[in-house]
């Protein structure tokens, strides 16, 4: 196999990257673009310096068209924002996820406790891809898929590859993204189990900072 040409500069060095063993994953194409690698992650600074192919961003707060606004022009890759399905529910979470696509989102995050129903009347609403976040073996998996739901996103801690396996069995084509840690033997076991893709949760800014600082003290 002829060697990847790889460019780089003085000034951009320093990135995120995520485990090479991620490109052994088959991916999952939308819209044409081949994505096997996903960082969650809301910070524009690491977003903007990273390989990751794509973004999840979601984060722990009532779902702002505002933040999905920034990180989408921010960003030099699709972007996959969070839209709701817990607190923020019904309407709200289709007029957000609307509003996402019309902004550029590649695809639209749903939590756990989205009803199904909802899934159903976003699947007439918007024209990307629906991400349901899947974190136990016990989730209505049949219901999400006779609902529309396009991607699984699996974030079961320990019990992940055994979601992945339950997904599976009840549908073996399915796409599904799977948060499997940072080494690279869970996200073999992850890949192994069937997933598509992975979902890697990166170092923060103050430990990304933490070695540069360590640097600067000693000089």
């Amino acid at each position: 196999m002829r060697k990847i040409p790889r460019f780089t500069s003085r000034l951009r060095t320093n990135i995120v990257e995520v485990p090479e063993i991620i490109n052994t994953c088959s991916g999952i194409q939308v819209f044409g673009q081949l994505l096997k690698s996903f960082l969650f992650s809301t910070d524009v600074a690491i977003i903007r310096n990273t390989n990751a192919n794509a973004i999840i961003a979601v984060y722990p707060f009532t779902p702002q068209p505002l933040i999905s606004h920034s990180l989408i022009l921010a960003a030099d890759k699709p972007i996959f924002c969070g839209v709701g399905g817990g607190i923020t529910t019904g309407n709200r979470s289709i007029d957000l996820a609307i509003d996402a696509e019309f902004q550029g989102a590649l695809g639209v995050v749903l939590n756990k406790p989205t009803p199904n129903d909802l899934i159903k009347k976003l699947k007439d609403k918007i024209d990307i891809p629906i991400v349901i976040t899947v974190v136990s073996e016990k989730d209505d998996i049949k219901g999400r898929i006779l609902a529309g739901v396009d991607i699984f996103n699996v974030s079961g801690a320990e019990k992940t590859a055994d979601i992945i396996k339950k997904i599976r069995d009840i549908d073996n084509d399915v796409a599904i993204i799977a948060t499997s840690g940072k080494t690279d033997d869970t996200i073999q076991l992850a890949i192994e189990s069937g997933a598509n893709a992975i979902s890697y949760t990166p170092p923060t800014t103050a430990e990304l900072f933490k070695d540069i600082m360590i640097k600067y003290r000693n000089e």
